[in-house]
């Protein structure tokens, strides 16, 4: 745990006390030692199928820095004993107390790194980022910012493989997968205009082509519009789907476009739920946006990306760029400089 309060505590003794805030005369004083956010019970994470829709509760309790304080809470899982060296992310949010997600979604999220249909043994910790104030650059502010992380909860996770359909002849190994088993299928898929596809449920044996939004069982290839990343959405009990668009891109005054379309596209990894890209950048600021527009673009800092948050600053040089995106809200990135030789 990072407790950057210690650091500063002779700073803070001859300012008299760190304050963090003044209303209207007010002074508020930071603890010594705040109280670091807690997990306080966990459901239970014997996950199924046929319970996909059951919200599971996280009661937890924020952090205590000695006033009321506005924290971002990170809920974290990982392999027990790795010590969240490589750590998947459940939530990113405001609200510590209670943390609802959906057994469908935690499954999924865990399935992108554990396996399914057997039980895993995982660490879960909580985090807080608390933001003092901004714009000074001192101890606590947005550019240096106070984290404080739980006592690590471990419990046994079981998971449940999901029901697949697979694009065939797309160009790629790939599939689109049904959390719950009810014949409702979703994921991403990469598109290509000359590459028509049909559709195989290997449980049943069954082939589905079609066209226009319909799936007729053994029917023609379905032919794609534009080549790229596409949400595609199947439901077999009235043989409809959906294909639309989801390109995500990199913009801005470092990237070989600037701010103009295109911006720069990202592949997807389905296998960890993230998005990449490797590109020469010069200095200047990138986003992360959709379809090359702004209705749906994260900016922000590596563990706290928002909608419509701030540019993101580089300096020049090639790198890797990798991007999770939380909850369509939300997400996470890390940026890695490649040496070119």
């Amino acid at each position: 745990m990072k407790n950057k309060i210690l650091l500063y505590l002779t700073f803070v003794g001859l300012l008299g006390g760190l304050v963090a805030c003044e209303d209207e005369g007010e002074i508020v004083t930071m603890r010594e030692n705040p109280i670091a956010p807690s997990i306080q019970t966990m459901p239970e994470l014997t996950l199924s199928r046929d319970r996909g829709t059951d919200s599971l509760e996280f009661v937890a309790t924020p952090v205590d820095p000695g006033f009321q304080a506005s924290a971002r809470y990170f809920l974290e899982a990982a392999a027990a004993g790795t010590n969240f060296a490589d750590p998947v992310q459940l939530y990113n949010g405001v609200q510590a107390d209670e943390i609802k997600i959906t057994a469908s979604d935690l499954n999924t999220a865990l399935l992108k790194k554990f396996p399914a249909d057997a039980t895993s043994s995982l660490d879960f910790r909580l985090r807080a980022v608390l933001v003092v104030d901004a714009g000074t650059g001192a101890p606590g502010t947005g550019t240096d910012p106070f984290e404080y992380i739980s006592a690590v909860q471990t419990a046994d996770v079981y998971l449940y493989g999901l029901p697949r359909l697979e694009l065939l002849n797309s160009g790629m190994d790939q599939k689109i997968e049904s959390p719950l088993g009810d014949g409702n299928y979703s994921g991403f898929v990469k598109l290509d205009s000359e590459n028509p596809y049909t559709l195989f449920d290997p449980e049943t044996n069954t082939e589905y082509g079609g066209g226009s939004g319909t799936l007729v069982v053994d029917g023609s290839a379905i032919q794609p519009g534009a080549s790229g990343w596409y949400q595609m959405s199947v439901n077999i009990n009235d043989l409809t789907f959906t294909t639309d668009p989801y390109m995500i891109g990199l913009v801005g005054s470092a990237t070989p476009n600037g701010w103009d379309t295109p911006d720069q596209k990202m592949d997807y990894d389905p296998k960890t739920g993230t998005w990449s890209i490797t590109l020469d950048l010069v200095d200047g600021d990138i986003k992360f946006r959709k379809n090359d527009g702004w209705a749906w673009n994260l900016g922000g800092t590596p563990d706290n990306l928002v909608q419509g948050g701030d540019n993101i600053v580089v300096t020049a040089g090639n790198y890797t760029i990798t991007l999770n995106i939380i909850d369509d809200t939300t997400g996470t990135y890390t940026i890695v400089e490649n040496t070119v030789e």
